[in-house]
């Protein structure tokens, strides 16, 4: 997929007239023209005839360059934006001053009898050249829209401006011949020939259409606020430590492996690891997570955040566009260059709206001219249809609310990759999860160890250790960890083989060692009523029995158990809330997934599922309506890309972030109804535009070609017309700009108000600098029930967040053992 600029548009049919145009090349797969961003997307075709073909259908455009940074190439764009904007200021200046005079001449003293000096009231003639005049200079200052009119005509894609340089340029030409009747007339008819007169209408026209493209450009910018902020959030310069010197660099010369500083209250130049000291960060411009997180030596920074207390060295990993940061920018800019499916229906109607336009003005012209017997009231009739007619509505109906609502996830760490995949969220009618680390923590701890009869609990944690310490698989991890910490001697361990779904299986002392589930160690050796027993105990408390043998002899079991999210209740509460039905789907013995199902409260639970089944089961609930797969691991990968729309936990494995559709930058479930929310937000206000972007066109013609006259007496003055044109496309801009209104954020399970039972504020005495934080903070950590605790030596304080009842003289015996005294605590 490539991408380029493109040049000289100017309202949804251009943008129609390109897209039609590229895909006419061949090998060309898909093209998307963005009207917004003046940007389009092209799969497949060479580069040249592209560009060729943009150039033929009137319209420039370069590629973008894949070496550019994306925040290099968004100020530029603002940049030109910037002065485009400048220069329709200073033609609606100018054209404002040479307005006044012509309107004081055309209404003021025509049809109110304004005064005016005596030479001019006895020389009609005078008032029309000088009307002329004005009019013509403020054409001449808004040349463009002739000029662009003109060259769509010639290259057979008459535009927007093509309709305001006919109404215009008609309206002025008429009156330019009125002028010669009045020169070439005797006596008083020379007076009655000034009401023949459109100069007035043919400036109005495009002083009304230049102030809606200011307006609009103004509300486009604000579309864009969104990812200026998220680029502004990088520092400028950054910290660098070279030849034992600090210096002040530009955060864009940082190179991979230099050692930067992060001071309290800074924000992170790059991403990079600890390497000395420790901080809390605050990571909300990325993940949308409020509670800092504990940063120490080994731990991964990024580029944007904010440092809030303590003083770090950190080597650069990752500069420039590589950053987190900018790869987050350009999701959401390439989001915002994409269409979504709901805007086909516009597109198409786009692409021929402005030829049906000229027809109908042309058309109403001839009716009134039969009807009327009056050329210039019929002109006035035809001119009105022109320049009441709006594509731009309909062009910017989609990409507007696409643009604001990307950059509003961006904010909440909710990526979204695609603009269809923003609709279609919307649309979500069930909710597909994985289990370990969506549902649950991901991260397995070893909770029972009951060995068989006449076997030693060493005897079954070694020969547990010696071959899952070959296994990549978490619960593997979890039995190693436990080993190790037991002090468990590692055996030789031979012609290991994992496999899929079941276990693992390995070689030890000439003996073949099975490890796995239950029912496929069941097939190896004979339970017992008791190991029968225990297996359904341990499975309805939710943990997962992993069973091990040695040459068919059962040596025992280690149960292993994974902690549900603290914010899974409440969103898969708030996912049933909005009408959405959850399924669970999970590779763990049924009654383990359904302690765990029913604890968080899904509607469905699929169990014992093998990783290549996954995406079957997806497939079949899709026959519902549109489903969303969220998961996190290598294994989902296929079920993601098999939804309608795959969901992955950015702290997952990467090639789920890349199989996915929408990224969460958090590791919280909470992400999901966030997202719904948003695109059925997005989608409402994508309906609300295109139904007034018809429905304007649709009353606004007929009425401006005087279909209501004869009926209800209602007539369209040219001018009219062209200020309701104006105001369309702002219209549509502004009620996008209101999903800035939306509320994604959720307060999460364990994270109530203030309350003196859930946070403490601890008042401490004899801190003097970050080491005395880093030890208050770990000795307040390793109290049971401390979940978060914030340390500042300068205010002297700590702020703790509880997950459960914890005693104050429990907090102040572990702030003295880290040499500190508590002097208060509230």
């Amino acid at each position: 997929m490539r991408q380029y600029n493109v040049t000289g548009m100017s309202c949804a049919a251009c943008s129609a007239r390109v897209e039609k145009a590229v895909k006419t090349v061949d090998g060309v797969l898909s093209c998307t023209v963005n009207l917004l961003t003046g940007s389009m997307n092209v799969e497949g075709g060479d580069n040249e005839k592209i560009i060729s073909a943009v150039k033929n259908a009137g319209y420039g455009a370069y590629l973008k360059s894949k070496k550019s940074n994306v925040t290099d190439s968004d100020t530029q764009l603002e940049e030109k934006a910037k002065r485009e904007e400048r220069n329709i200021i200073i033609r609606l200046v100018i054209s404002l001053i040479l307005l006044l005079p012509l309107m004081y001449l055309s209404m003021g003293y025509s049809m109110w009898n304004f005064p005016l000096p005596l030479v001019f009231r006895e020389n009609p003639i005078s008032i029309a050249l000088l009307q002329l005049l004005l009019s013509a200079f403020v054409l001449l200052v808004n040349q463009r829209f002739f000029i662009s009119g003109f060259l769509g005509v010639v290259k057979r894609a008459p535009n927007m401006d093509t309709l305001v340089a006919l109404g215009s340029g008609v309206s002025f030409l008429w009156s330019c011949a009125a002028v010669f009747k009045m020169i070439f007339s005797e006596g008083h008819d020379a007076h009655r020939y000034l009401h023949e007169l459109y100069f007035e209408s043919a400036a109005m026209i495009l002083v009304f259409i230049t102030v809606g493209k200011l307006l609009e450009a103004r509300a486009k910018g604000k579309t864009t606020n969104a990812i200026k902020s998220l680029m502004d959030l990088t520092p400028k310069y950054a910290t660098v430590i070279r030849d034992g010197v600090e210096e002040s660099i530009p955060s864009k010369e940082v190179k991979i492996g230099d050692i930067f500083i992060v001071k309290p209250g800074e924000r992170i130049a790059v991403d990079g690891t600890v390497v000395e000291g420790h901080s809390s960060v605050d990571e909300s411009a990325l993940t949308g997570e409020s509670m800092p997180v504990e940063k120490r030596i080994g731990d991964e920074v990024y580029g944007a955040t904010v440092n809030t207390s303590g003083y770090m060295k950190c080597e650069a990993k990752k500069v420039g566009e590589d950053t987190v940061m900018a790869q987050v920018v350009q999701l959401v800019s390439d989001a915002a260059a994409t269409k979504a499916p709901i805007a086909k229906v516009a597109d198409r109607v786009s692409g021929i709206f402005v030829p049906i336009v000229l027809g109908l003005a042309f058309l109403t012209t001839l009716i009134w001219i039969f009807v009327n017997n009056s050329l210039g009231y019929a002109l006035a009739r035809g001119i009105s249809v022109l320049v009441i007619s709006c594509p731009c509505a309909l062009g910017l109906a989609t990409p507007v609310a696409i643009m604001v609502g990307g950059g509003v996830g961006a904010r909440a760490g909710i990526l979204f990759k695609n603009a269809t995949a923003l609709e279609i969220t919307g649309k979500a009618k069930t909710v597909a999860l994985d289990k370990t680390g969506t549902v649950t923590q991901g991260v397995t701890r070893v909770t029972d160890v009951i060995s068989a009869d006449g076997i030693s609990e060493e005897r079954l944690l070694a020969i547990a250790l010696s071959v899952e310490k070959k296994s990549e698989h978490p619960l593997a991890k979890a039995v190693v960890l436990y080993s190790e910490e037991k002090g468990i001697s590692l055996m030789n361990a031979t012609n290991f083989s994992a496999l899929v779904g079941n276990g693992v299986t390995a070689e030890i002392d000439s003996g073949v060692v099975y490890g796995g589930s239950y029912s496929f160690i069941k097939e190896k050796v004979n339970f017992s009523e008791n190991d029968e027993k225990i297996y359904e105990e341990l499975s309805d408390s939710g943990k997962t029995p992993i069973y091990f043998t040695y040459n068919s002899q059962l040596l025992g079991v280690i149960a292993v158990a994974d902690t549900v999210k603290e914010d899974s209740r409440e969103a898969i509460s708030a996912l049933r809330a909005m009408g959405i039905r959850t399924v669970m789907i999970t590779g763990d013995n049924k009654r383990c997934a359904n302690a765990i199902g029913k604890s968080i409260g899904v509607d469905e639970i699929v169990a014992e599922v093998m990783p290549d089944m996954k995406a079957g089961i997806i497939s079949e609930i899709a026959k519902d309506g549109c489903v969303l797969m969220v998961g996190d691991g290598i294994n989902d990968a296929p079920a993601l890309t098999c939804a309608d729309v795959g969901i992955a936990i950015g702290r997952g494995a990467d090639i789920a972030v890349e199989s996915a559709d929408v990224v969460l930058m958090h590791a919280e479930l909470s992400g999901v109804p966030n997202a719904i929310k948003l695109g059925r937000a997005v989608l409402k206000i994508i309906r609300q535009n295109l139904f007034w972007a018809f429905l304007y066109n649709v009353i606004g013609i007929p009425l401006a070609a005087g279909a209501f006259i004869t009926l209800l007496g209602w007539e369209m003055n040219p001018m009219f017309g062209a200020a309701a044109m104006s105001l369309s496309s702002f219209a549509v801009v502004v009620n996008a700009l209101r999903l800035n209104f939306v509320r994604v954020f959720r307060k999460k399970t364990g994270e109530p108000d203030v309350d003196a039972e859930e946070i403490k504020c601890i008042f401490i005495k004899g801190m003097m600098c970050s080491h005395c934080e880093g030890r208050v903070r770990d000795a307040l950590l390793d109290i049971d029930g401390v979940v978060n605790a914030q340390v500042s030596h300068i205010e002297g304080t700590a702020d703790i967040k509880l997950s459960k009842r914890v005693s104050d003289d429990l907090i102040k015996e572990a702030v003295k053992k880290a040499g500190y005294k508590v002097r208060k605590i509230k």
